[in-house]
């Protein structure tokens, strides 16, 4: 995948819209969040979220955009067999030495410095009720600051997974248009080492050690941070498709259909999987399914006709409704806002179907090879990082708050006043051990 080197004035434009509604995405996902925890943790999961876009964007200003750059920029290579792969950039802090007139450059940015903020969100969902806001704000700082950027400039910094097409042929090299793998696997992962490093909530599995459903207090968030969140995607799918893949402007209709597309298409099929299993839909998981509809179709969204939109959806959603429930049966995590399914289960495989469903311009021959390489990157080099960084965190400052805040509530415990300061939300029925 290759940068477009200059922006006509009508792809600028569309980039600059793009990206200014495509922070709204990061509010579906702080609303989803909170509504699928428990109402005494409501205000508490969303001023994280201020705080961890907060903290985001300032990292990646000040250094994870250095570590990202931009194809075309000063970038730190290794020669083997006379290729040259880059492997992080070297561009300056604090945005310094960008032209501020709207460059492919200053955009590519602007679009990284929201990737790592929603990117920051994802894990909030897998320890939604007992993490730490301190902790929180310190992982954050270490996933916008190096994780996710280094990661970035692989796939568009002109790193070399962007150049797996010009060094080896495999078709454009790793395609990730609206950041299926640079955002969201790399959240989801994220959010798997957290899930496993704080442990389930007090509650969620009984004496015989199955795992107690503890409803969330809110599915009018939940299904609002739905549509909010297919605006948000719109504009990082169609910003991404502008700014890596160098599509013209009338793709971005073709962008926005199958971002739609692959929403429904995996919200149909969680809620009929739910249907089935359950007697009747089940709106969180419906509303995952939606998530992850949209996770898997951003890989690819430009290169896809509508059919395979659809295809890619419905087994997202399939994918997502089935992984929350197998994760808690068979490995004890307790994934409160399904974090790990929809965002890095949904991701893979939209990679992975995207490279052998996609129509791209410069041929298919490789292009799956390309995609396997890059799934492979995060599960072999990605998640043993971030689990290890977090790891890391644990053991100095902790993770987990203590079990007399967790029983309390995060709002009381962490910020002194409830969100719902009117009503009881506070109750023992889920704190069995």
């Amino acid at each position: 995948m290759s940068a477009s080197p200059v922006l006509s004035d009508s792809q600028m434009v569309l980039c600059i819209v793009s990206l200014l509604i495509a922070p709204l995405g990061c509010a579906g996902l702080a609303l989803i969040n909170a509504g699928l925890g428990r109402a005494r943790s409501a205000a508490h999961t969303l001023t994280a979220a201020l705080c961890v876009m907060a903290v985001a964007a300032c990292i990646y200003v000040i250094c994870g955009r250095s570590w990202q750059g931009f194809a075309g920029e000063h970038e730190s290579l290794v020669f083997i067999r006379g290729k040259d792969w880059g492997w992080i950039g070297a561009a300056k802090p604090f945005l310094s030495g960008l032209s501020f007139d709207g460059s492919p450059a200053l955009l590519a940015a602007w679009m990284g410095m929201i990737g790592a903020a929603l990117a920051g969100l994802i894990p909030l969902g897998s320890g939604s009720e007992r993490w730490r806001l301190s902790s929180i704000c310190v992982s954050t700082t270490i996933l916008a600051g190096f994780t996710f950027p280094v990661f970035a400039n692989w796939v568009w910094g002109g790193g070399w997974l962007m150049h797996l097409g010009s060094n080896y042929g495999l078709g454009m090299g790793f395609v990730d248009v609206g950041g299926s793998g640079a955002i969201h696997v790399v959240g989801g992962v994220t959010a798997l080492s957290v899930a496993w490093l704080l442990g389930p909530r007090k509650g969620k599995f009984g004496y015989d050690g199955m795992p107690v459903a503890i409803p969330g207090h809110n599915a009018v968030y939940i299904v609002f941070g739905c549509f909010l969140a297919l605006v948000g995607w719109s504009g990082l799918n169609a910003a991404g498709a502008l700014l890596f893949a160098g599509v013209l402007p009338g793709r971005i209709a073709l962008i926005a259909v199958n971002t739609i597309l692959g929403a429904a298409s995996a919200s149909l099929a969680a809620a009929a999987i739910t249907r089935v299993r359950f007697g009747k839909p089940d709106s969180s998981l419906t509303a995952n399914g939606w998530i992850g509809g949209l996770v898997a179709i951003s890989a690819t969204c430009a290169f896809l006709p509508p059919a395979a939109a659809i295809l890619i959806g419905l087994i997202a959603g399939i994918l997502v409704a089935v992984c929350v429930e197998q994760f808690e049966l068979h490995l004890d995590l307790d994934d409160p806002g399904g974090s790990i399914s929809a965002h890095g289960v949904a991701g893979i495989w939209g990679l992975l179907a995207g490279g052998a469903l996609g129509r791209f311009p410069e041929g298919v021959d490789g292009q799956f090879l390309a995609q396997i390489i890059g799934v492979a990157t995060l599960i072999g080099f990605v998640l043993p990082l971030t689990f290890g960084m977090n790891w890391l965190l644990n053991r100095s400052i902790g993770l987990r708050v203590a079990p007399d805040a967790e029983r309390q509530g995060m709002d009381l415990a962490e910020l002194g006043a409830g969100a719902y300061p009117e009503f009881v939300t506070h109750t023992d029925d889920f704190m069995q051990r």
